[in-house]
């Protein structure tokens, strides 16, 4: 690597909108998100799917899935 040309390296602080505090390195200081893992419903299990017509009751009546 050449020397003075990278951006410094630094430990950082992500902060959510939820309150959630994730310490990392970074070339930013700190950062400020609207989401994140603890918080997003994809891997909070709290996601919902949209039944558009009735695709998705179509689906497990076709291969006979229970809930």
């Amino acid at each position: 690597m050449k020397a003075k040309i990278h951006p410094k390296y630094e430990p950082a602080k992500i902060t959510c909108a939820c309150g959630n505090v994730i310490e990392t390195r970074s070339t930013a200081k700190d950062l400020k998100v609207e989401i994140c893992s603890a918080c997003h419903p994809f891997f909070t299990g709290k996601q919902k799917l949209v039944d558009t017509a009735g695709r998705i009751e179509r689906f497990r009546r076709k291969y006979n899935i229970k809930d």
